[in-house]
């Protein structure tokens, strides 16, 4: 009786441990053969291509968490405003690079009805996304000042900004934030800016990839120090109204999405109608300038562009040289799914509302088999579910995780490329269906029973 114990234990470990569907020397051999030093570094759309290649290679469906694609359909209200103006033949038609007045003036009443500030039409201009917006961004604020340096980023954060800012060759800083929440944000941000060399401020919020979410207290401490330092702050709403324990979704009423508009002077918020919206594959967003900032003149600027106005620099000289401007008919989709949100006609946050009910059920799978959620609290109470989340297991880093996680059918994105210093991955919701959940289950408990320190 008791060899058939062991037998049979030893039989049901070796059951679980053959459930580590890809060798390591498979996922060794792939990265080499594509090119990528390790999972460790590899940015997202290199994962994307190595868990492309492993599945059609060893016929393996992954859980795929690593890439924040929208897992909604698109909005109907966009598709056709889109499909209209195209057969009205905008698709022959260079568009206007301030964008067309349709959607200044919807994303003006947005900002109103959902951010409670007054930006006029003029300051709103259309971007291929927050990915354009960002480094159009770096481009023109970053060259303000010919004695200072670039980017402050408060991280951690989507790691692509920061190669934008590589590949122009500007010099960055950034902190984790999780130990400096509050009131302790003050002397952080003394501390990084006192010595004048930080021309912006970058953060998202919610956060990518933490979903922490910065409170009133926080942006006004931001905003302060902004000022004082005349700083511009660059706010990425990638993920506008999505921390679903508020509900910012009613237009005109509050509460309203925290914005550090409330509290600086100078400064563009990136919008995009990727997430809000599902409408990540026509690149299409809206980039929102204070008045202060748009009307600063910046003599140094003339060493790149034709004004030293800043809007005039960023529009005619940035946008134009990056892009001349972005998708005709893709405005028209975003200036009619702003003014259906404007006009109460479209709840775009009950729609994105999923992303939470799953990633609630995700964390659970998670924790029960071993996990700990690595960012787990926003100040004093749990940070919301929402498009991304972060876990980590034992005292694995986050290559390792990252790669063992592979090995089990898992994909995640490793945090160190975001600017933590924690040890970990981020998961994102969005492609991951409810009833995926058993299958999850099953691939975290082999990993757990691989892997647990019994």
């Amino acid at each position: 009786m008791v060899f058939l114990f062991y037998f049979h234990t030893f039989a049901l470990r070796n059951v679980n441990i053959c459930k580590m569907l890809v060798s390591f020397e498979i996922i060794d051999k792939k990265t080499k053969e594509l090119g990528i030093n390790s999972v460790e570094t590899a940015s997202i759309r290199e994962l994307l291509r190595l868990v492309d290649d492993l599945e059609k290679e060893n016929n393996l469906q992954f859980v795929r968490m690593e890439m924040g694609v929208p897992g909604l359909p698109p909005e109907d209200i966009g598709i056709n405003a889109q499909t209209d103006a195209l057969k009205n033949g905008v698709a022959s038609l260079y568009p206007n690079i301030r964008g067309i007045e349709e959607l200044k003036t919807e994303a003006s009443r947005f900002v109103k009805k959902f951010l409670d500030i007054d930006v006029i039409p003029e300051y709103c201009v259309p971007t291929a996304g927050s990915m354009q917006a960002g480094i159009a961004s770096f481009m023109t604020v970053n060259r303000m000042y010919a004695n200072r340096e670039g980017t402050l980023f408060i991280d951690p954060g989507f790691p692509v900004q920061k190669v934008q800012c590589k590949l122009l060759g500007q010099i960055f800083r950034s902190f984790d934030i999780y130990d400096y929440r509050a009131e302790k944000l003050r002397g952080k941000l003394e501390n990084m800016l006192c010595d004048g060399k930080v021309s912006s401020i970058l953060y998202s919020n919610p956060n990518n990839p933490s979903w922490v979410c910065l409170t009133d207290e926080e942006l006004s401490i931001i905003g302060e120090l902004a000022n004082k330092y005349e700083v511009t702050v660059i706010e990425d709403l990638a993920y506008f109204a999505m921390d679903f324990r508020k509900d910012y979704g009613k237009p005109g009423v509050p509460p309203y999405q925290p914005t550090v508009a409330k509290y600086v002077d100078r400064y563009l918020l990136c919008i995009s109608s990727s997430k809000i919206f599902s409408y990540a594959g026509e690149r299409i967003g809206v980039v929102v300038i204070s008045d202060k900032l748009w009307n600063t003149k910046a003599p140094d600027l003339l060493r790149y562009h034709s004004s030293d106005l800043f809007g005039q620099a960023f529009v005619f000289g940035t946008i134009y040289a990056l892009s001349s401007g972005t998708s005709h008919s893709a405005q028209h989709a975003l200036a009619a799914m702003f003014k259906a949100a404007n006009d109460g006609c479209l709840d775009f946050v009950s729609h994105v509302k999923k992303y939470g009910e799953v990633t609630k059920k995700m964390k659970e799978t998670f924790l029960k088999n071993g996990f700990t959620i690595v960012y787990d609290k926003d100040i004093d109470e749990p940070v919301a579910d929402g498009f991304y989340f972060t876990i980590t297991y034992g005292d694995m880093t986050s290559g390792e995780l990252l790669g063992k996680l592979i090995s089990h059918g898992i994909c995640a994105m490793a945090l160190n490329i975001t600017g933590s210093k924690k040890q970990g991955v981020r998961a994102c919701s969005a492609q991951i269906k409810i009833e995926q959940i058993p299958v999850l289950n099953e691939r975290l408990a082999a990993f757990n029973e691989k892997y647990s320190k019994k």
